[in-house]
């Protein structure tokens, strides 16, 4: 027997559509997500591997529904904007900028593909969002701001007589020109000075470091990003110094300082991709508000601390999440 071209085309298209019922909904639905990081470094590994690892317990798994682009702009913000243009003329379901260099790319290249940003301190300040609440645009994200107050106590907790603090930082970053600033507001209420170095270009960090060896008590990190990717020349300074580091992230006492009151990176990586799920169902980000985390662990390095001529008090080791023997 003959079918009508009509008949059959309808047959056909009957018989599609009971496959695609039989099929668990996340299979039938592809998305694309394309993640840009202004510079890999053990934070903003944990953070991408976290979006990723949250979307896969979703059902999204990449390579099958789900299309993953990644790529790391080295630390140059040039990069970091080429980058952007590339990811907005591929028109993925969502763009997540890890760290303010990148999201701050990603943002001047579009204004209607979602955009979320993820461990930016201040994101107000990097005009990402105008506040914390719901933007009414393609943008939302995590916030990684820390309660700069906790971060000097620590400070006091583990060496009382400190007086002078160093930070080297890179002046360009949003971020990190934002904790400067407030650091110079709270130390002196501890009766503490900050000390800055610029370190513009991540090849700047172990002559910044240099200029504060001797003439600091301590060297406060945070989560600036030509530091972050540096640390190894940081932690030999220090060594060689006698100069202390106590950080603001907790995978930088894994690789020196000898301890930090931080953020857990992968679970903000979580956390950010939980919003990427919202959207994939359907939700506006400009009716997202922005987060922060709010998850604190205290991480010492007993290593790091003898090294740096440090002893650690007992109930700093007490309350401390992980110790590094």
């Amino acid at each position: 027997m003959l079918f009508q071209p009509a008949k059959l085309s309808a047959l056909v298209g009957a018989a599609l559509l009971g496959v695609a019922a039989l099929l668990p909904a996340q299979a039938q639905e592809q998305k694309a997500v394309s993640v840009l990081a202004i510079v890999e470094h053990p934070a903003l590994d944990s953070v991408r591997d976290g979006v990723k690892d949250e979307l896969a317990d979703a059902g999204y798994v990449a390579g099958e529904n789900l299309k993953w682009e990644y790529q790391s702009a080295q630390g140059n913000v040039g990069t970091a904007a080429q980058i952007a243009r590339q990811y907005v003329g591929a028109r993925p379901d969502v763009i997540v900028g890890i760290a303010t260099p990148t999201s701050q790319a990603v943002v001047a290249a579009t204004k209607d593909i979602p955009v979320v940003y993820t461990a930016v301190t201040d994101p107000v300040v990097a005009q990402l969002v105008p506040s914390f609440e719901p933007s009414g645009t393609n943008v939302t994200g995590v916030s990684d701001e820390l309660a700069l107050e906790e971060q000097i106590k620590l400070i006091k907790r583990i060496l009382p007589d400190a007086k002078r603090v160093g930070m080297v930082y890179n002046p360009g970053e949003a971020n990190s020109a934002v904790v400067v600033e407030r650091m110079k507001e709270l130390l002196p209420q501890f009766n503490m000075e900050l000390v800055e170095a610029a370190a513009p270009r991540t090849v700047d960090v172990t002559s910044a470091a240099g200029r504060l060896a001797g003439n600091v008590d301590v060297i406060y990190t945070s989560t600036d990003n030509n530091v972050v990717s540096a640390y190894e020349s940081l932690v030999k300074m220090g060594n060689e110094t006698k100069t202390p580091l106590i950080a603001a992230d907790t995978d930088s006492v894994k690789r020196g300082a000898i301890a930090a009151l931080g953020l857990n990176y992968y679970d903000i990586g979580r956390q950010t991709g939980k919003i990427v799920l919202r959207i994939f169902n359907g939700e506006n980000p400009g009716d997202i508000a922005s987060q922060r985390s709010e998850n604190l662990d205290l991480f010492v390095n007993l290593k790091a601390a003898e090294a740096q001529g440090v002893e650690v008090p007992q109930d700093v080791l007490d309350d401390a999440s992980e110790v590094i023997r």
